[in-house]
């Protein structure tokens, strides 16, 4: 019996090519009832930490037994391994350069696998499109409800990829970097909750924040709260603190982008 199982994709192919649809064609051909979901094909190019960001902010929003195929994969054709994990509630697909490290962290406990039960590629394997080749079709495979065991053995080095830490100055000063700019403009820092609990309370302590040449006070709950292009910092959706402004693009009226080093000084 077929099963509707669902299959995201997170890639950096964009949509002005085939790739996508191409993937989804491969998925189909192998099990036209699974339901395959776009998470983002707007992943910067080559740029795994960005993959493995816009996977993590995303995949617990969907049901038990999803496959989450990411394909982030500037080492294709190279000896990196294809990888299968499997948690609690979810099966990750990827290859093996760390895409799935900030997911698999916030899981109770996985199995990886990898992937050589090559009767289930398609044949012959390009040495440039195993989004295609391998991690749709074993995907699609999946859907049909075989098990990550059926693909190949455990293993336990596979890679794991970390998101650079905040560093405490002392007196009162932290440094950190940005991690990602969003479609918006808005600056993702690296500053999580733990981090900076006196700017995530409540009632946050008076604070400043040097980027570039520039010093942010003012922290809203809201963009709307924010005068027209006013720039400020927000607890963002993704968990992190952001650089914004009101229907305006941070990066653009501060001059910065992605790595810049960012500053924050807390007041006692």
């Amino acid at each position: 019996m077929p099963q509707r199982r669902f299959i995201t994709l997170t890639t950096d192919f964009g949509s002005s090519g085939h790739y996508v649809g191409t993937m989804k064609g491969v998925i189909y051909n192998i099990n036209p009832d699974a339901r395959v979901v776009d998470i983002s094909h707007e992943v910067e190019s080559y740029n795994v930490l960005d993959g493995a960001l816009t996977l993590a902010q995303a995949y617990r929003y969907f049901p038990a037994e999803t496959i989450h195929v990411v394909v982030v994969d500037p080492g294709v054709g190279s000896a990196r391994r294809p990888l299968a994990a499997q948690t609690e509630k979810y099966i990750f697909i990827a290859p093996d350069n760390g895409s799935l490290s900030l997911a698999l962290d916030r899981e109770r406990q996985a199995s990886v696998r990898h992937i050589t039960a090559e009767n289930y590629f398609l044949h012959p394997v390009s040495q440039t499109f195993h989004g295609r080749d391998i991690f749709a079709a074993v995907a699609g495979w999946l859907s049909t409800g075989l098990e990550p065991s059926d693909f190949g053995k455990e293993i336990s080095d596979y890679v794991r990829l970390s998101i650079p830490q905040p560093k405490n100055m002392g007196r009162g000063q932290m440094r950190g970097e940005i991690l990602k700019i969003d479609k918006f403009g808005n600056l993702v820092t690296n500053f999580a909750s733990s981090n900076l609990p006196q700017l995530f309370a409540s009632q946050p302590l008076e604070f400043n924040i040097a980027i570039g040449d520039h010093e942010v006070k003012s922290l809203r709950k809201a963009y709307a709260e924010g005068a027209a292009n006013e720039v400020f910092a927000i607890p963002g959706s993704m968990g992190f603190l952001e650089i914004s402004a009101n229907q305006g693009s941070a990066a653009r009226i501060l001059n910065v982008g992605k790595g810049a080093e960012v500053i924050v000084s807390l007041k006692s």
